[in-house]
């Protein structure tokens, strides 16, 4: 695993664009109201904890680093080692494969249930219900920040109604109008920055996740179940290239050159 730096680096010019907008202003101070930050984080925390169970809530900062994290290992990358595989299934045998060191936890297990001899439909069975499981992990993480990305601007508009009654009731007093107006507008800034900055990219860079996890995690299966059928390493690549929608490889153009078929 590394450090993603896209996500890094758009989560820190998003922030740092604002902040400096704010900070070249006349007044920066005027947009730290904590009572506008308790309306919106304390209601939108809340909100979630009536939403999800709490042990999902509670796991979302270990949820969010996922965000920030990318594997080394791409796609093709797992193609070429399947393909590998079934070079050295061919050449020698399946027990061959018991001596080889696989990187890809998933991709291990697979190999490891093919050379203790299971069943082919086994295996699939077994493969795809982990995938299946690690997949609901992942979309159940994208479900809660997309939950706080719909939910702050609302206690924005909720703290920005608040703020409204409040100056409403000090009209006859101008000196209380300005804190009462600052929590109708703060709250509405809060609101947007949380769930359009933070919240809502990270449900998004999320579900970018989960869907190249599963990607990766056919491509595991695929791949296994073509070794054990005996297919010819160039059919295997071929079919595991199909899941990327590299529909080239099948006339012996891999796309930029990156892998080229075995022969």
């Amino acid at each position: 695993m590394f450090l993603d730096r896209g996500s890094i680096s758009g989560l820190v010019l998003g922030v740092g664009f604002i902040v400096a907008a704010i900070i070249m202003g006349r007044e920066p101070n005027a947009f730290w109201n904590p009572s506008s930050v308790v309306i919106v984080l304390g209601g939108t925390i809340a909100a979630t904890l009536v939403k999800f169970p709490f042990a999902y809530v509670r796991a979302t900062p270990a949820v969010a680093l996922q965000a920030f994290r990318s594997k080394n290992e791409s796609p093709d990358e797992l193609v070429a080692l399947i393909t590998k595989l079934a070079e050295h299934v061919r050449r020698e045998s399946l027990l061959a494969l018991e001596n080889v060191r696989i990187s890809d936890p998933f991709l291990n297990r697979a190999v490891g249930l093919a050379v203790d001899g299971h069943e082919a439909h086994l295996i699939e069975s077994l493969l795809r219900s982990e995938a299946g499981a690690e997949v609901e992990r992942h979309e159940r993480g994208e479900r809660i920040f997309r939950s706080l990305g719909q939910t702050a601007p609302a206690f924005g508009m909720i703290g920005t109604l608040i703020g409204l009654v409040q100056m409403l009731t000090v009209m006859d007093d101008p000196s209380k109008i300005g804190s009462a107006m600052a929590v109708a507008i703060l709250t509405t800034f809060y609101g947007a920055f949380l769930a359009y900055v933070i919240f809502l990219p990270i449900a998004d860079k999320l579900y970018e996740r989960s869907r190249a996890e599963l990607v990766r995690r056919e491509i595991a299966i695929q791949g296994i179940l073509g070794i054990l059928e005996g297919q010819h390493p160039r059919l295997v690549q071929r079919r595991l290239f199909g899941l990327l929608g590299w529909g080239e490889i099948v006339a012996g153009k891999p796309p930029n050159n990156r892998l080229r078929p075995v022969a």
